[in-house]
């Protein structure tokens, strides 16, 4: 493998450019005297003595006064940070509330929310949210919010992590002035560091006004650092704390889960469907201990997820793997300590790897995982044992990662390390090194290096072939000049099984260079940028062309919230084995030219309808292709809400008289009785697969850690197709009950 030398000077400049830190000044937050009391309404005597914190304007015009009163407190006792908040309306009937579902993820509702980078890293956080009808959302932020530029929107691996959560406590109120919060956070529940009696954040605080499409902040953040800027933790502001020495308890949460399937599936040799039912009884056990204030343990005994929705159904028109986010509650805690990027959505850990097998769940027999800081390191390790699946052995994983800051604040070095190994005596075996530099200003500089060891190859360390490498530089910048340059090797026996890899055996570079304008109050457009990408890669083993594309493209976003994505597409696909999109069509073996358009327009997220509409069209392979979605929500008011998807796919190849229609629907209706009862119905059809997947939830969640849920999932085909052997009436129904009791001691 030959590197540029241009490259190697990169990697030698790292080391040799000056850095400049800037201090920033520290702001102390006040210990309360009294007691508060917690009832949503922060106006008695106490909440006087907390530090206030003044809002700035963030959007639609940066550095202006905000349009509402706000006036945002913060304190702490023994046990807990305490927030209240005053926000002021001079029409309450402005006030937009339109869910009360925990982790809601729309930005359709007013909401408050604090972000704590609790190790004041300036790379991740925690962030906790609440509307006025007193609604919880919690979810961490990696990488300092850096997944990429935007505008696409594409189903990729972004830096939120939407399923943590944790324990936390909330209160709000509203009157004919606006609505109010207490936001109670204990500090058992944030990990963090204590030096000489002295602890110390990065905080970040958001108002989202929905009638104005109005982001206030403090502190006060620039838009140039784009769609994620108000949760980035390099731009929070450090506030310190003394004395604080959490309680550390342990947290036991046991499961118990009954219920009833009835499935038919296919015997070995396919001939016939074979009909199984019966009772279904089980349990398991959660264990949270934290060894320090910035190290915790978990262990989990016949770990269980039978409540997590399905996943979106996908068409593939590729020729590569499609990725899916991961959904399970167990393997969220701080996983972005475990994040090692290849590039896109590939990674050298995948957490989907564990307990998931040809997209049939696999039993978890118990694992243990350890998480947190000590001192400049963060550090993760996990190990887990799932049993025997058919053919699959039962087997054991391991992830080991460490990282540390360098250099600066902002600039970290690290290295992986993870294991599949097989009770049939097979084994998978991984390392990366990596480490990521801010060089001066927006520039970071990100490098990486892995390789794989496993069963029947020939292992040798010095050989490219098992080999990954990567280099990046890239300004994190919306306005005015920014770039992304990156070169990549996947060698061709690079296989990390624990992780997830898009394309193999190929390298390449890959470009996009931008120049952004944010042009001020004056302007109806809040932001505006254009956008030159290219990208050129070859396989590994012959030097051909693996594929290319350029694409130049426009982005805007005006001050109500409108925004839209152009792109134009010149590409050429390197085929060397024949693929198919459907049993009636294929790609064949060739080198290919053409052309087409890509587009998304989104409407106000703040309004009561809202919508995502998407369009691809040209040409396509020695075809043509059109691609449709829409993705329409409703909010109709806090306790109904109505959200859906359709797209549609027609790929014609007229010399070779095939063709391909698809379509994918997506229904979800979520009822919320309170903030503590809900219940969602999710259905999706897929014609090309004809697969229809029904889902139906109820959850009951009077407290943090206690959670009932009633689930009941269908999967069957709707169309009366011949075929052979023929097709039972229906492939799974299920109905469970689950039940988690968290005992804290």
């Amino acid at each position: 493998m030959r590197i540029s030398k241009i490259f190697l000077i990169i990697i030698l400049l790292i080391f040799f450019i000056p850095f400049s830190l800037f201090g920033q000044e520290v702001i102390k937050i006040s210990r309360l005297t009294d007691e508060i009391d917690f009832d949503g309404y922060p106006f008695e005597q106490v909440w006087n003595e907390p530090t206030l914190f003044p809002l700035v304007m963030h959007s639609p015009n940066f550095g202006a006064d905000p349009s509402e009163k706000s006036e945002v407190m913060i304190g702490y006792d023994q046990d807990y940070l305490w927030i209240g908040a005053r926000l002021y309306s001079a029409d309450p009937s402005d006030i937009v509330a339109t869910s009360k579902k925990r982790d809601e993820e729309s930005r359709n509702s007013d909401a408050f929310g604090v972000i704590l980078d609790t190790y004041n890293d300036n790379e991740n956080a925690l962030i906790f949210y609440t509307t006025p009808t007193g609604s919880r959302t919690d979810y961490t932020i990696s990488n300092d919010g850096a997944g990429g530029y935007g505008g696409g929107g594409g189903r990729g691996r972004g830096p939120m992590n939407m399923s943590w959560n944790t324990f936390w406590d909330i209160e709000t109120s509203r009157d004919e002035k606006g609505w109010y919060v207490e936001m109670r956070i204990p500090f058992s529940s944030l990990r963090f560091q204590n030096n000489n009696g002295i602890t110390r954040m990065g905080m970040i605080l958001n108002r989202r006004i929905s009638s104005n499409n109005e982001m206030d902040t403090y502190p006060a953040i620039d838009p140039k650092y784009g769609y994620s800027a108000t949760m980035k933790p390099s731009l929070a502001r450090t506030i310190e704390f003394e004395d604080i020495e959490p309680v550390r308890p342990i947290y036991i949460a046991p499961y118990i889960i009954g219920g009833y399937s009835h499935n038919y599936n296919l015997n070995e040799e396919e001939t016939q469907y074979i009909e199984e039912d019966g009772p279904e009884f089980d349990a398991g056990l959660d264990v949270k201990y934290s060894l320090t204030s910035n190290l915790t343990l978990d262990l989990t005994a016949n770990t269980d997820f039978a409540q997590v929705e399905a996943d979106d159904e996908q068409v593939n028109l590729t020729r590569y793997s499609l990725f899916f986010p991961e959904k399970r509650l167990f393997f969220q805690e701080r996983s972005g300590i475990f994040n090692f990027r290849l590039g896109g959505p590939s990674t050298l850990f995948y957490s989907r790897q564990i307990g998931i097998v040809d997209d049939e769940q696999v039993r978890i027999y118990g694992g243990a995982r350890l998480v947190g800081r000590a001192g400049k390191w963060d550090i993760g390790v996990m190990d887990m044992q799932t049993e025997k699946h058919k053919e699959n052995p039962s087997e054991n994983f391991g992830i080991a990662r460490l990282r540390r800051q360098v250099i600066n604040d902002y600039s970290y070095v690290g290295g992986i390390m993870t294991s599949r190994l097989g009770t049939n005596g097979n084994y998978n075996v991984a390392y990366g090194l990596d480490g990521i530099f801010r060089i001066f200003g927006d520039d970071y500089v990100d490098v990486r290096l892995a390789q794989t060891y496993e069963t029947a190859t020939a292992n040798v360390p010095l050989s490219t072939d098992p080999t990954f490498a990567g280099i990046t530089w890239e300004r994190r910048s919306d306005e005015g000049f920014a770039y992304d340059l990156s070169y990549s090797y996947y060698g061709e026996e690079f296989n990390p099984e624990v992780g997830f890899i898009m394309r193999e055996g190929v390298q390449g570079m890959n470009t996009r260079f931008q120049y952004g304008w944010i042009p001020g109050e004056t302007s109806k457009f809040f932001s505006y940028r254009g956008m030159m990408q290219f990208r050129r890669s070859t396989r590994v083993s012959d030097g051909e062309l693996e594929t290319m594309e350029i694409s130049p493209g426009w982005h805007f976003m005006t001050k109500q919230g409108f925004g839209s994505f152009l792109e134009f597409q010149y590409m050429k696909e390197g085929v060397e084995e024949e693929f198919s999109l459907s049993d009636e069509v294929d790609v064949l073996v060739g080198e290919y030219t053409f052309m087409g358009i890509r587009g998304r327009f989104f409407t106000p997220q703040s309004k009561t309808v809202s919508s995502m509409i998407g369009i691809e069209a040209g040409e396509f392979y020695d075809g043509k292709r059109i691609s449709i979605e829409a993705s329409p929500t409703l909010n109709l008011s806090s306790s109904l809400q109505i959200s859906g998807s359709y797209e549609f796919n027609a790929v014609d190849f007229p010399e070779r008289n095939q063709k391909l229609r698809n379509h994918i629907i997506q229904t979800k209706v979520l009822f919320m009785y309170s903030t503590k009862l809900s219940v969602s119905v999710f259905v999706q059809y897929n014609n090309l697969d004809d697969e229809f997947i029904g889902n139906f939830r109820l959850r009951y969640n009077p407290r943090e850690g206690n959670d009932l849920y009633i689930v009941f999932n269908e999967y069957r085909g709707i169309v009366n197709r011949e075929s052979v052997p023929e097709r039972p009436p229906f492939f799974g129904r299920t109905i469970l009950l689950k039940y988690t009791h968290t005992f804290r001691i």
